[in-house]
C-alpha cells in the first residue's frame, strides 16, 4: 500500500557529488555559507578596486552589471589503497583572493581547509586526518594530497576559487580500490576452492575447465567484498584446473594440479602395498633380532655351565 509519498531513486556517488555540486552553484541565494562568505569578499575587493573613481551609486551600478562567472566541473577519480593522490584545483587565476577544499568522505563530517591570498593565510575547520593535506603551498599551489590513501577516503571532494572575475569549482568523486588476495586450494568432497578476499569492489571468478561450481559473495562491512567459488568436476578426467580473477587492480590466475579416479586409487594401492611391506619388514626384523638375542644367551649360558661343571669340588670327589 502506498503512504502517499514520492521517493526519488538512489543516486551514485558521482551523482550524490554532482548534486552537492548543483546545490553550490545554483544561485547566490542557495550557496553555502562558506561559498556566500566569499562571494561577500569578492564584491569587497571589487568594491575597493572601483570606489575610488565612482561614487557609490555608481558604483552600486557597475556591481549589479558585473558580470558573474561561474564555473563547474565534476570528476570521478580511482586510487588504489596505500597509494598517493593528489587532486588538482582549478587552473591558477592571478586574480583569485580565497581557495576552499570542501572534503567530504563518506559516513564522516565533513572538513574544510582554506587559503586566503591577500595575507596569506590558511585555516581549517573539523579536520583530524594528517593524511589529508595541502601538495605544496596553498599560496603557490592549491592541490590537495591525500597520502596515504585508505578505504576510508572515499567520498567528495570539492575545491572551490573565488576570483575578481567569478566562482570557479571542480568536485571529485574519489573511489579508492582495494586489490583482492587471491587463494586457490582443495576443499571437502572432492572440491577446489578459488577465494578472492577483501576486494574493492568485488571480483570476478572464472575456471578453466568449466565445472559445477557455486560462487557466493561475503561484504565485510568496509567496502570491501570476500568472492569464493567452489567447484567440482565428477563426471570428468580432470587433471589440472584454473582459477582466473579479474578486477579492476589486475587481474590474476592460480593452477592446481588434480588426480583423477583412476590415478588415485593407483596411488591409494601402492601406497597400501608399500604400508604392508613396511610393516612386515620391521615384523621380520625384530624376530631375527630376537633369535639372534636369544641364540647368543642360550650359547653363553651352556658354556658357563660346562665350565662350572668343570671345575667345582663335588665333581672331583666323583671322580675319585
Amino acid at each position: 500500500m502506498s503512504d502517499g509519498l514520492v521517493r526519488r531513486p538512489a543516486l551514485s556517488p558521482v551523482e550524490e557529488c554532482g548534486e552537492l555540486n548543483a546545490a553550490m552553484w545554483g544561485t547566490r541565494s542557495s550557496f553555502p555559507k562558506a561559498v556566500q562568505f566569499h562571494v561577500k569578499i569578492l564584491e569587497f575587493f571589487l568594491s575597493r578596486s572601483v570606489s575610488g573613481f565612482v561614487g557609490n551609486t555608481e558604483m552600486n551600478k557597475v556591481m549589479s552589471s558585473l558580470p558573474f562567472t561561474r564555473v563547474v566541473a565534476n570528476s570521478s577519480l580511482s586510487v588504489s589503497v596505500d597509494t598517493k593522490a593528489v587532486l588538482p584545483c582549478p587552473p591558477d587565476n592571478p586574480t583569485a583572493l580565497v581557495v576552499t577544499w570542501t572534503i567530504s568522505p563518506r559516513d564522516q563530517p565533513p572538513c574544510t581547509r582554506a587559503h586566503r591570498r591577500d595575507n596569506n593565510e590558511t585555516s581549517e575547520r573539523n579536520c583530524t586526518d594528517a593524511r589529508i593535506s595541502w601538495e605544496s603551498r596553498p599560496d603557490q599551489n592549491p592541490a590537495l594530497q591525500i597520502d596515504p590513501v585508505a578505504i576510508t577516503h572515499d567520498g567528495c571532494y570539492r575545491c572551490e576559487v573565488a576570483a575578481a572575475d567569478g566562482l570557479f569549482g571542480h568536485t571529485y568523486y574519489l573511489r579508492v580500490l582495494v586489490p583482492p588476495k587471491v587463494t586457490l586450494f582443495r576443499g571437502i568432497n572432492g572440491t577446489v576452492v578459488c577465494r578472492a578476499a577483501a576486494g574493492k569492489p568485488s571480483a570476478q571468478i572464472f575456471w578453466t575447465p568449466e565445472g559445477d561450481c557455486d560462487t557466493e559473495e561475503e561484504p565485510l562491512g568496509n567496502g570491501t567484498v570476500t568472492v569464493e567459488s567452489k567447484c567440482h568436476w565428477e563426471d570428468l578426467q580432470v587433471s589440472n584446473v584454473s582459477c582466473s580473477v579479474s578486477h579492476v587492480t589486475g587481474n590474476k590466475s592460480l593452477f592446481l594440479e588434480l588426480e583423477t579416479g583412476d590415478q588415485l586409487s593407483l596411488n591409494l594401492t601402492i601406497l597400501y602395498i608399500t604400508s604392508s611391506i613396511s610393516v612386515a619388514l620391521v615384523i621380520a626384523g625384530s624376530i631375527w633380532l630376537w633369535r639372534i638375542g636369544c641364540c647368543r644367551y642360550s650359547g653363553e649360558m651352556q658354556s658357563y655351565v660346562s665350565y662350572t661343571e668343570k671345575n667345582t669340588p663335588l665333581n672331583d670327589a666323583v671322580s675319585k
